[in-house]
């Protein structure tokens, strides 16, 4: 999972390392759980083993930093789709591991970094002595958003922190979300982005997307003016007939 990745809405993944542990409702079938479990890399729950890549992995973002900037455009990074960046855990690699990780995108100026975030409300502590109020151009932040209530907690949170691009993953979806708390007709949306998915996985564990949650997140975007990507359906598409 690294180069021309297979997610939609990204160029490429990058994973510091494997492993983290449940938070919410959208990590109750988690994909990353059962994907690290088939490789034997990294465990789930807070004093469980994690898995680090190889410091020859590190250099990949260099190459794709120097394959962008010869092609006078920019790439997504997507990092990190096996773990949470801004997870506490008792490992002290894990704080290295950011460490280097910041300095890692300030060393890719050509490359967008996409923070996918649970916990949002660790963020400004573990970036304040690197970043304190003046981030990164290329770091994009964004929260899991799979109902109304993690909306709710983790929305205004999101808005305090100072990225350039600030972005929902609302997949898996489970649950409708309204978001004209914080997206106001007429004024710049704070929210730059919002990305929609279904489950996927064990047909006999995904829950269900009402196509009415999709409609009207997109028909919200559009009236915004608000990027959107629609994913996938997951396990259950609607009904045609």
């Amino acid at each position: 999972m690294a180069e021309n990745s297979h997610i939609e809405w990204t160029h490429h993944t990058f994973n510091p390392w494997w492993g983290c542990s449940w938070v919410s409702e959208a990590c109750d079938h988690c994909y990353a759980e059962k994907e690290a479990h088939r490789r034997n890399r990294g465990e789930w729950g807070h004093n469980t083993l994690r898995w680090f890549n190889s410091s020859a992995y590190w250099l990949d973002p260099l190459k794709w930093d120097a394959a962008a900037a010869a092609e006078f455009r920019r790439a997504r990074v997507f990092c990190a789709s096996m773990s949470d960046v801004f997870e506490e855990h008792p490992d002290p690699r894990l704080d290295q591991c950011r460490a280097k990780l910041w300095k890692l995108i300030a060393d890719t100026p050509n490359l967008d970094w996409l923070l996918l975030t649970k916990r949002p409300q660790n963020v400004k502590r573990m970036t304040r002595d690197t970043w304190g109020d003046n981030w990164p151009e290329n770091v994009w932040l964004g929260i899991s958003v799979e109902n109304q209530k993690w909306a709710d907690k983790r929305i205004p949170v999101l808005l305090s922190c100072p990225a350039k691009v600030r972005f929902l993953s609302c997949e898996p979806l489970i649950g409708p979300v309204d978001l004209s708390k914080w997206v106001k007709k007429g004024e710049p949306s704070p929210i730059h982005w919002v990305i929609v998915g279904g489950e996927s996985g064990f047909k006999s564990q995904c829950r269900a997307m009402d196509p009415e949650w999709v409609r009207a997140l997109r028909e919200f975007t559009l009236a915004h003016n608000i990027g959107y990507h629609f994913k996938q359906w997951g396990c259950w598409v609607p009904n045609k007939t």
